[in-house]
């Protein structure tokens, strides 16, 4: 891109007007044309799912396309049988990517190891001997409690390749919440390593693990261990040893394309989690396309998702959606500020990295940092920058292209859920951006925003965001609760309601406001709290926001709003009454912060998410219910 070029992309983000893609961009995109792709699947998904699934390798191919019943449950690709390992490992390691760099994995220390995909397969065939030693069986459930190591992602590929299914909890979360996990599953076996590193800390894995199985159903424990201080405790498999003597050979267990994969537990923000089930080849096909075209994996590419393997991210864009399709990628164990702001961009400059997948959340705490962290380092290799998580709002957009991107390439939004399995709706690195805005549903997917009759509102009007078709990828079930699973198609008939309100306007484009429980009522006026955060964070004083209604005997809410400053800016009255003005002449006099509190940090999950209502309860002096999934 020409200085000319970056220049002008530049204003249209800051005049917040549609921007094009680079062209160099569209030149090598699997996707060129976004407008007649997206228009011919949307024409006939049947076909479009067909095709797609004819790109995978299958043991016996499949006869029939789906099946739904009348519980809203759909069956995909029925007749086929497969395993999903097949299409990650095999047919890389067995073909020409077999010495092709699948895995640069980094921990916090600097410390390196790599793996082609022929030596990621050894691994992973190791493991898979391991579990079969130790009678795991197919169908059992594992529970897998490891930091983001290559062990980590072997142990979910083994898992798959015996055809047990795994059930993966974010290293970290306290012995109540594994434990809630491991009971609901009915977990035989367990995974999990001694330590874990973030922040230069030692976290105690083991011992949380320990606490959590006494008393379970739990029959084997395999444990990894990193300290070879650790105590082995009687019955316990050693990994490390285990793998050293387990043969590289392991054929992948003959699986129907509806078996199931694996449950993830939502993260909780909003009431108990659910554990949400995947098949083996369904969420294959739906994870492969969607991450191909969405993320423009191509074979020079260096790829890298700063997510953990503990989160629906992790697995279909770490583990699962890049590798199936032959992506190299790196992966590094721990945060992204430590040991200091300028280690993601040390790292990009090292390795080459060519595109990044992060969260919104990240982008504004670098934001936070300011730019001279980035501005230390060549960044000239990056082409993408990937967001999903929160609401991307175009101030942290503009500050990414500008300090990030350097002017060359674009920031692509896209919104998903752990239940929808991978992008749901999106900016395709080849299609019109609109800023503020996350782009269009993706291909195969239909999208609209209804009220609670079901029917379409005005463009620009909110109600809820729907789901209008089913899809490969999507989650199968809600595992032994289907009442709650049922609750996704009761609210709005006939569609998926996802539980966020949004906006679409006249080209099909949705603005993604917030959970349709983090929505304040002022006056009676519904106001998004991304909306305010967002009028927040454009203040260039503002890193982050979090925006809460409290009760008020008039209005019914008003709104509070907790802000985090930039480097160089201090708290004052003077500024507090700056950032009020600024909410209000972005949002309207009705959208005025009643009070804004200065913070040095927010409530936010382990995935980045704030949690609203842990600062609504602070304020309100009630209970902040589960707290399992808080980063702090």
């Amino acid at each position: 891109m020409t200085d000319a070029e970056s220049g002008e992309f530049r204003q249209l983000l800051q005049d917040l007007q549609p921007v094009p893609p680079p062209p160099d961009i569209v030149a090598r995109a699997h996707i060129p044309n976004f407008e007649t792709y997206y228009a011919d699947a949307d024409a006939d998904l049947d076909t479009f799912w067909a095709e797609a699934a004819n790109e995978l390798v299958w043991m016996s191919p499949w006869r029939e396309l789906r099946r739904s019943d009348d519980h809203n449950h759909t069956e995909w690709y029925l007749g086929g049988r497969c395993n999903i390992t097949q299409n990650v490992l095999d047919r890389h390691a067995d073909g020409a990517n077999r010495d092709r760099l699948a895995l640069i994995w980094l921990g916090e220390d600097g410390a390196e190891r790599r793996f082609t995909f022929h030596e990621l397969r050894r691994l992973v065939n190791r493991f898979t001997n391991v579990l079969r030693d130790a009678g795991v069986q197919k169908g059992e459930r594992v529970c897998i409690y490891m930091p983001l190591v290559p062990e980590g992602m072997a142990a979910m590929l083994a898992c798959a390749r015996v055809g047990a299914v795994h059930s993966v909890v974010y290293a970290g979360l306290g012995a109540g919440a594994l434990r809630s996990r491991l009971d609901d599953a009915g977990a035989t076996t367990v995974i999990v390593t001694d330590v874990g590193y973030r922040r230069g800390k030692t976290i105690d894995l083991r011992r949380i693990a320990d606490e959590a199985i006494a008393g379970s159903g739990v029959k084997h424990v395999i444990l990894h261990r990193r300290n070879a201080a650790t105590p082995l405790r009687r019955g316990e498999i050693d990994l490390l040893p285990a793998l050293e003597a387990a043969s590289d050979q392991a054929e992948p267990e003959e699986m129907a394309s509806g078996d199931p994969l694996f449950i993830l537990y939502t993260s909780g923000t909003t009431g108990t989690p659910k554990g949400t089930v995947y098949d083996h080849g369904g969420y294959a096909v739906g994870t492969a396309l969607l991450t191909r075209i969405a993320y423009d994996l191509h074979p020079a590419d260096l790829y890298w998702c700063t997510s953990d393997i503990g989160w629906i991210v992790g697995h279909s864009c770490i583990v699962y959606g890049p590798w199936i399709n032959g992506a190299s990628q790196l992966v590094r164990e721990g945060a992204p500020d430590h040991p200091d702001p300028a280690v993601v961009w040390s790292i990009v400059e090292r390795y080459g990295v060519t595109t990044i997948f992060t969260a919104p959340t990240a982008l504004r705490m670098f934001m936070r940092f300011g730019p001279a962290y980035p501005a230390r380092h060549r960044l000239d290799s990056l082409r993408l920058l990937i967001c999903a998580g929160e609401p991307l709002n175009p101030e942290a957009q503009l500050w990414a292209y500008e300090h990030i991107m350097q002017g060359r390439g674009p920031i692509c939004d896209n919104w998903w859920q752990t239940e929808t399995g991978a992008p749901t709706l999106g900016t395709m690195p080849s299609s019109l951006a609109k800023p503020g805005k996350v782009g269009r549903a993706m291909p195969g997917v239909r999208a609209a925003v209804v009220n609670r009759s079901g029917e379409p509102v005005s463009p620009g009007e909110g109600g809820f965001l729907v789901l209008q078709n089913t899809w490969p990828h999507m989650m199968r079930a809600i595992w032994a609760d289907d009442a709650r699973y049922q609750e996704y198609f009761h609210l709005i008939p006939d569609a998926y309601t996802a539980g966020d309100v949004a906006t679409v306007d006249e080209d099909g484009y949705f603005t993604v406001l917030g959970r349709a429980d983090d929505v304040i009522n002022v006056a009676g006026h519904r106001i998004g709290t991304a909306d305010v955060e967002s009028a927040l964070v454009a203040h260039p004083a503002v890193a982050e926001a979090g925006a809460i209604g409290v009760p008020d005997p008039l209005k019914g809410e008003e709104i509070k709003a907790f802000v985090i400053l930039r480097s160089g800016h201090e708290a004052s009255e003077e500024l507090r009454a700056e950032l009020v003005s600024q909410v209000r002449d972005v949002l309207g006099p009705i959208a005025t912060p009643k009070a804004i509190e200065f913070v040095s940090a927010l409530p936010k999950t382990r995935s980045g998410k704030i949690m609203r209502r842990v600062l609504k309860a602070q304020e309100l002096g009630l209970d902040p219910g589960d707290l399992t999934t808080l980063e702090e």
